[in-house]
């Protein structure tokens, strides 16, 4: 403890003469001083209760340093060895490594929610997002952990970063595992290495707005993805192309882009990072997935909660014909959660949804939710508990 403040408040150019002095340290090499928890006013020693300068009412989606993160290699064989906890911070790697030359990488998002009754933590079907890294990895050739080592991971993870669990009802703790091609590698081809990192942050809602309705844009120049491409796994190399089109949107006063197919430009497709639904007559119908649009895990999950508490459920191409016909419109993914829409513009005219309490969308964000957080028995076995 006393260390890491001394060389928070040393100068930069004595860094390498005090390494020396401490023999090589390996915490220097290994965890950049910009990474160390003082650098943001946080202090990674303090005990769990100890933790109170966090403003859990106001948390947003941004990244803030947390204790540990896990770290798994892939042996040359194809497999991954048993990882380990280390501390926060930068990985080193190659200038030709895999993921820097050619984008061989995927990431996953899931979350964990301090139990609303009891001690504890729950997770939210970390199994699914273990299977579509699968899905990825084959895509993109790269060897993934195996379903138990995923999960094994995610729960280290939580549980070294504990303290950083907000409050039930503030907010959650966002797990970001990433699968990296680490190894060097100048022809393209597949990495020779790879590196599974899985860290955590205290996250609140995604969008500005908070949980408040959005407005979407629907952007037919700039498309997400094509038949044929990678569109329907979590690659890193799919969230890039969409920034432009998305900052243009959010300079207008959008809180997001709704994109077309890339064939017919037609049929909608996903948001930037999150999924599409629309409620018309009592009918909730959304894009299939057909290899341009992500299988998103809270997508499946209001697929199968709808339909268990009998609502019809329709996976096809929904048309823009639709969707100005449609009495609500939501989003859903990981970070959004269910997000409701209250317009959507196209081409200059601008598409008004219902909102609210009596919604289609409010009663499936609030029964979604008391699932994630424990305040309802959990008759799907979605949750998986991790006892503190």
């Amino acid at each position: 403890m006393m260390l890491r403040r001394i060389l928070s408040s040393v100068d930069s150019q004595f860094l390498n003469a005090l390494k020396l002095q401490l023999g090589g340290s390996s915490y220097l090499s290994s965890r950049s001083v910009s990474s160390l928890p003082e650098a943001v006013g946080l202090d990674s020693d303090r005990s769990d209760e100890e933790n109170g300068e966090m403003d859990w009412d106001n948390l947003g989606f941004a990244l803030t340093p947390t204790d540990d993160m896990y770290v798994m290699k892939c042996s040359r064989n194809g497999y991954f060895t048993h990882g380990k906890l280390s501390r926060y911070g930068n990985i080193e790697l190659s200038p030709s490594a895999g993921v820097l030359n050619y984008g061989q990488g995927l990431f996953e998002g899931l979350k964990a929610y301090r139990r609303a009754k009891g001690s504890g933590f729950l997770l939210f079907r970390p199994k699914e997002n273990a299977k579509r890294m699968q899905v990825g990895a084959e895509r993109m050739c790269m060897p993934a952990p195996s379903v138990d080592q995923f999960a094994h991971a995610v729960e280290q993870t939580v549980l070294a970063n504990k303290r950083w669990v907000p409050p039930s009802g503030k907010g959650s703790l966002y797990i970001r595992p990433l699968l990296l091609g680490s190894g060097a590698i100048l022809g393209v081809a597949p990495a020779p290495e790879y590196t599974f990192v899985v860290y955590a942050t205290p996250v609140g809602t995604y969008f500005k707005e908070g949980m408040a309705p959005i407005n979407l844009l629907i952007e037919h120049v700039t498309h997400r993805a094509s038949p044929g491409g990678t569109g329907g796994v979590k690659t890193i190399a799919n969230y890039a192309p969409v920034l432009q089109a998305q900052m243009s949107a959010k300079s207008r006063g959008f809180s997001d882009v709704l994109y077309l197919d890339s064939v017919n430009k037609r049929y909608l497709e996903e948001a930037s990072s999150c999924n599409l639904f629309i409620v018309k007559g009592g009918v909730i119908s959304t894009p299939y997935s057909n290899g341009t649009i992500l299988p998103g895990v809270t997508r499946k999950s209001i697929i199968e909660l709808s339909r268990n508490v009998g609502y019809q459920v329709s996976e096809r191409l929904v048309s823009i014909d639709d969707l100005r016909e449609a009495d609500e419109v939501f989003c859903t993914g990981t970070a959004v959660v269910v997000t409701p829409v209250s317009s959507v513009t196209y081409q200059g005219h601008s598409y008004r949804y219902k909102t609210g309490e009596e919604t289609v969308t409010k009663k499936l964000y609030e029964a979604l939710t008391k699932i994630q957080m424990g305040l309802v028995e959990d008759k799907l076995g979605w949750t998986v508990n991790i006892n503190d």
